[in-house]
C-alpha cells in the first residue's frame, strides 16, 4: 500500500516539476523585489504559525483520553508568563511586517521611476527610458511607441537593462495591466492615466495579461512580451515599420469595437494626437475633450448656456455613441462649438438662424395672482417684443445664473 501511494503521487510531483514560479523568479528587478518581499512577509508569518500548528498537535496528542497521566488543572485560568509570549510574539511580528510594508511601498511605487536596473547597478544618467502607451480595448491591448512612431496590438517588447515608463489607460471598463515577470499589475481606467515603471532583466518570451474581469473575452485578453537585447529590440521596430497600416483616429475607431482574440498587429506610423484624444475620450470627431471641459470649468463656466451641453459630455460607449446628431453634432451643442473656429463659424450661423425662425414670446403679465382662479392683468400682444431664444442664457461677466433659472 505504501508503495502504491507513492505511485499515484509520482504525476503530481510530475506536474509541479513543470510549473513555472514566474513570481518567486521574475526577470525583472522590481517584479524581483516585490517576490522577496512577498518571500519575506509570508516567512514572518511562519514563525507564529507553525508554533501553533505544532501546538494544537501537542495538545491534542497529550491531553488525549488514553493519557491518564495528563496534569488536570480545572481552576486556572490565567499564567502571565503565557500571556505575555502570546501577546508579545504577534505584536513585534506585525510591528516588522508593518515597517516592511511601508518601506517596500514606497520604494516599490509604480509611479515612482527606478533608480537602480538590478542589485549593486544604478540607471545610468544618460539613459532614456523606453515610454510605452497603454491602451485596454475589449478585449485586446493597444501600445504605442511616441518615441519610436510605431504601435501594435497584442504584442509588446523591450530592451533588456532599460528603464520602462508605462502610460496606462483604457477605452471603455475598467481592466488591471499585468506582466508577472517584469512587475505587478495596475489598474487601466477610462479618462485616467495611470503610471508603472519597470525594468527587464533577462531576455526572453514572457506573457502579459489583464488581472481584472472585463466582460466575455476577458479569458483571452492576453499578449506575448518580449525581452530583448539592444539589437534585437531594433530589428523588432525596424520589423514594425515595414508594416503597411497606420493608426489614425478611424481605425483606431474599428479597433475599440469588442473582439476576441485578435492576433498580434503592427502599425508602422500613429496619429501623434491619438494618444491624448483616447485619455481625453474624445476621439470621435466633434467630440468635446475632458481637457477643453476642464479648461472652460476652470474660468467659471458659460453660464446657463452650457446646460444643453451634458449629453453629448455624457459617456455612453456603446448605446448614444453617434445615434443621435444632438450628441456630437452642432445643433443642440453650444460650448463644444467653440472648440475650433469652423464649429464655431457654424454654431454661429445656427444661432441666427434659430433667432430669425424660431422666436418666443414673452408672458402676458409678470403680476402675481391674487387668489384661486381670478385672472392676472392682460396686458397688450402688441406692446410685447419677441425675444431670440438663449436672449437670457448668458449672464454678464461676474454674475453667476441661479440654480433654479
Amino acid at each position: 500500500m505504501r508503495r502504491l501511494r507513492l505511485l499515484l503521487l509520482a504525476p503530481v510531483v510530475a506536474l509541479l516539476s513543470a510549473c513555472d514560479l514566474v513570481v518567486l523568479k521574475p526577470a525583472g528587478d522590481v517584479a524581483a523585489q516585490q517576490g522577496d518581499l512577498l518571500m519575506v512577509s509570508t516567512l514572518l508569518m511562519l514563525i507564529i504559525i507553525l508554533p501553533v500548528m505544532a501546538l494544537i498537535v501537542f495538545f491534542a496528542w497529550k491531553y488525549r483520553a488514553s493519557n491518564k497521566d495528563a496534569e488536570y488543572q480545572p481552576d486556572w485560568d490565567h499564567s502571565t508568563s503565557l500571556e505575555l509570549v502570546i501577546w508579545a510574539a504577534p505584536l513585534l511580528i506585525i510591528i516588522c511586517l508593518g515597517a516592511l510594508t511601508w518601506a517596500g511601498t514606497h520604494l516599490l511605487d509604480p509611479y515612482r521611476p527606478i533608480d537602480r536596473i538590478k542589485p549593486g547597478q544604478a540607471v545610468p544618467e544618460n539613459v532614456e527610458p523606453l515610454q510605452v502607451n497603454v491602451v485596454a480595448l475589449d478585449w485586446k491591448w493597444m501600445f504605442i511607441y511616441p518615441q519610436y512612431g510605431v504601435a501594435t496590438v497584442n504584442e509588446l517588447a523591450a530592451p533588456v537593462d532599460r528603464p520602462i515608463r508605462f502610460h496606462i489607460t483604457s477605452s471603455s471598463v475598467m481592466n488591471s495591466f499585468y506582466i508577472p515577470a517584469l512587475a505587478g499589475q495596475i489598474y487601466a481606467m477610462p479618462g485616467m492615466e495611470t503610471k508603472l515603471h519597470a525594468v527587464i532583466n533577462r531576455a526572453g518570451e514572457y506573457e502579459g495579461f489583464s488581472a481584472n474581469y472585463s466582460g466575455d473575452g476577458f479569458s483571452h485578453m492576453r499578449f506575448a512580451f518580449h525581452g530583448l537585447d539592444q539589437a534585437g529590440f531594433d530589428r523588432w521596430i525596424s520589423g514594425v515599420r515595414q508594416g503597411a497600416q497606420t493608426l489614425d483616429r478611424d481605425r483606431y475607431l474599428e479597433l475599440e469595437k469588442p473582439s476576441e482574440k485578435v492576433p498580434a498587429m503592427h502599425f508602422a506610423s500613429v496619429d501623434g494626437m491619438l494618444w491624448d484624444a483616447i485619455l481625453n475620450m474624445c476621439v470621435e470627431p466633434g467630440k468635446m475633450c475632458m481637457g477643453e471641459m476642464m479648461a472652460i470649468d476652470k474660468q467659471g463656466g458659460m453660464t446657463m448656456a452650457s446646460v444643453r451641453n451634458t449629453m453629448p459630455l455624457v459617456y455612453d460607449k456603446y448605446a448614444g455613441r453617434g445615434k443621435s446628431p444632438a450628441y456630437f453634432g452642432s445643433n443642440d451643442s453650444y460650448v463644444m462649438t467653440i472648440c475650433t473656429p469652423l464649429q464655431a463659424e457654424a454654431a454661429a450661423a445656427d444661432r441666427v438662424r434659430r433667432a430669425a425662425l424660431d422666436t418666443v414670446v414673452a408672458p402676458s403679465s409678470l403680476d402675481r395672482l391674487t387668489g384661486q382662479g381670478l385672472s392676472p392683468k392682460r396686458a397688450s400682444l402688441a406692446a410685447l417684443t419677441p425675444v431670440a431664444p438663449g436672449a437670457f442664457a448668458a449672464a454678464p461677466t461676474g454674475v453667476r445664473s441661479a440654480p433654479n433659472a
